[in-house]
């Protein structure tokens, strides 16, 4: 059951931060790869700077989300300057 239940806050975190950074619709594989990895970089971060959130679905989902757009906003970055680049 916790497998799915990280997978549920993975697809939904996935998805807030790509309609927050308007990123197009990649699919829900993707979506839910954002989630995951933004779950790890979000309690990474919010761990760091000292912040302490609930333990229910939308501390979850608010600490993921912030993870995937942090992903997000460094993917696009790398792709940016290798285009500039000429990589």
């Amino acid at each position: 059951m916790n497998f799915l239940w990280f997978i549920m806050v993975g697809l939904v975190a996935g998805w807030l931060a790509e309609v927050l950074t308007r990123k197009n619709d990649p699919g829900l594989i993707i979506s839910i790869i954002y989630g995951v990895l933004g779950a790890s970089i979000g309690g990474f971060v919010f761990n760091y700077f000292g912040f302490v959130t609930g333990g229910g679905f939308g501390s979850q989902v608010l600490v993921a989300t912030s993870g995937a757009v942090i992903l997000i906003v460094f993917l696009r970055f790398i792709r940016t300057s290798d285009v500039k680049t000429g990589r």
